[in-house]
């Protein structure tokens, strides 16, 4: 019942850089194998039987699968991706001008602000801001700014 005790001065510099290297290694395999599969779901111009062909392939031989993937569809594979964000990029501006432009116009609240600091700095007068107040809160017009003189 001699088990060896491993400390950490006892593993060496290098074999340390080493596992590194082959844990980024493996990582970055399954980030390419991923995004190996989502490419094959993305596409359109595969059937359905060509994208079980791809799938069965690159599951089951997974190197030969994926390697063999990017040599035959991998410039496309960066088009499709750029496609697809660009599209994206639209849906998101679509959207935005969508919703600036069904905004409506200033509160009664914002409006009955402006309304008293025109009659404070005297560009109205009461009687002016009592009937635009009034159109103001029953929903009919809007306040107008200091008239032309």
């Amino acid at each position: 019942m001699t088990a060896q005790t491993y400390l950490a001065y006892d593993y060496p510099l290098l074999s340390a850089f080493w596992t590194m290297v082959w844990f980024f290694l493996w990582i970055m395999w399954f980030v390419l194998l991923f995004r190996i599969v989502l490419d094959i779901f993305r596409d359109d111009a595969l059937n359905g039987w060509a994208k079980t062909g791809w799938l069965i392939f690159v599951i089951v031989l997974p190197f030969l699968g994926v390697f063999v993937y990017l040599i035959a569809r991998g410039k496309n594979m960066g088009r499709r991706e750029l496609a697809q964000a660009q599209a994206q990029q639209e849906a998101f501006d679509g959207y935005v001008r969508r919703t600036a432009a069904g905004a409506t116009g200033p509160s009664s609240a914002d409006e009955l602000s402006k309304l008293s600091e025109l009659r404070t700095r005297g560009d109205i007068s009461d009687d002016e801001f009592r009937r635009a107040k009034e159109l103001v809160l029953s929903g009919h017009g809007t306040a107008a700014g200091p008239p032309d003189h």
